[in-house]
């Protein structure tokens, strides 16, 4: 008879399965299961029981009956994907099927501590609550992409970088978050977060190899071999900014290595090399953006240099990695389509094995919703029942 402990396991192993291939009939989870079939059979009836799975109509008959097909119930529980990022932070509210029933945003301006951020996010899970006549309980977790570097094992942000707030140092947020809210959380970066909600929009195409970078305020990236996110010995997101494209080049601030990507490639760095020209002296992000929409040539000059150095900077990576799939994102890739496909053009030009290796570009589906999506997502693979 099967150990108690290991029936649990099985039965969390089937209910992830169910939930990651979506519909699927007692033929394909026998075929992935090393289990007999009274097993199978009692493992689905405890799920059915307990409200996990429902029957999801019949499927095709190869001559006998139709079978019976399962899904995850998506109306179990709950679960909230929250994004903490230096621009924008956003919040959203999936069922277990991880569709999107609701999704705020808000901007991370000087008043955006972070006591005043865990008090914004308990407000706005009340609100949601309440638009969607929900209670408390009905949630299971709270997943949390955010900026690092991270303590992921005490669950803690360390010494982010650029939050115009003060305060942002050694956060524990997961901490801060439940006491608030009274909901369990759980923290990774949000450019592994945002990787794993692109990795779940292209389930069907079953990519196994991605890279993800974030270009924006500062740059951000995350990998995924075999289908799982590869995490280092430290939790250093940011640190594809530090990639040398110029020795002796100059570096962004007072910290950071000299000729680093971060000093080509981000918002700061715009901001930076804007002021030394005599028309744009005093100029913002959102300023040159305004510029750039008015096809100033200066600032079209200024953000086509940066989507080269981009380009450089991925080259780098695929010849390093190889990934099948890159998605771009960040408010460097959306500011203009030429920005984008400049970084692409860049980074094909520099591939070693071009055109016998071609990566597939994307800037993602699910775009600036990917961070709260992935961090739902990886809530829902702690779940445990």
């Amino acid at each position: 008879m099967e150990a108690p402990h290991a029936k649990l396991e099985t039965k969390k192993k089937l209910y992830q399965h169910i939930a990651n291939q979506g519909i699927v009939s007692k033929i394909d989870l026998l075929a992935s299961f090393t289990i007999t079939t009274s097993t199978m059979n009692r493992l689905l009836e405890d799920l059915l029981a307990d409200g996990l799975i429902q029957e999801s109509g019949r499927g095709s008959s190869t001559g006998g009956r139709k079978p019976i097909l399962f899904e995850i119930n998506p109306h179990y529980g709950y679960i909230i994907g929250l994004e903490i990022s230096r621009f924008y932070s956003s919040l959203g509210l999936f069922d277990m099927q991880l569709n999107a029933k609701s999704l705020v945003r808000w901007r991370m301006d000087e008043d955006m501590t972070p006591g005043r951020f865990v008090a914004h996010v308990a407000q706005q899970i009340r609100a949601l609550l309440k638009d969607h006549d929900l209670t408390q309980d009905r949630i299971i977790s709270i997943g949390i992409g955010a900026v690092g570097p991270l303590d992921r094992a005490r669950n803690m942000i360390l010494k982010p970088l650029h939050f115009r707030a003060q305060g942002w140092s050694d956060v524990p947020i997961c901490q801060l978050i439940e006491e608030a809210c009274g909901i369990p959380a759980i923290l990774d970066n949000g450019a592994n977060t945002a990787l794993i909600g692109e990795h779940w929009a292209l389930r069907q195409e079953q990519p196994q190899h991605m890279l993800y970078v974030h270009a924006g305020v500062s740059l951000r990236s995350a990998m995924m071999s075999q289908g799982r996110i590869i995490h280092g010995s430290v939790d250093m997101e940011g640190s594809i900014g530090q990639m040398i494209i110029q020795k002796d080049g100059p570096r962004l601030q007072d910290t950071g290595n000299y000729g680093a990507l971060e000093a080509f490639v981000s918002v700061l760095a715009l901001e930076k090399q804007a002021q030394t020209r005599d028309n744009l002296r005093g100029a913002n992000y959102d300023s040159l953006l305004r510029e750039l929409s008015r096809n100033n040539p200066v600032v079209q000059g200024l953000f086509l240099e940066a989507a080269g150095n981009l380009g450089i900077g991925l080259a780098n990576l695929i010849n390093s990695f190889h990934p099948e799939t890159i998605i771009l994102g960040g408010v460097l890739i959306s500011s203009h389509e030429s920005f984008y496909s400049t970084a692409i053009e860049t980074a094909i030009a520099n591939t070693y094995y071009y055109p016998e290796y071609t990566p597939v570009f994307s800037k993602g589906a699910l775009k600036e919703d990917a961070v709260a999506a992935g961090a739902a997502l990886m809530a829902r693979e702690h779940f445990t029942f």
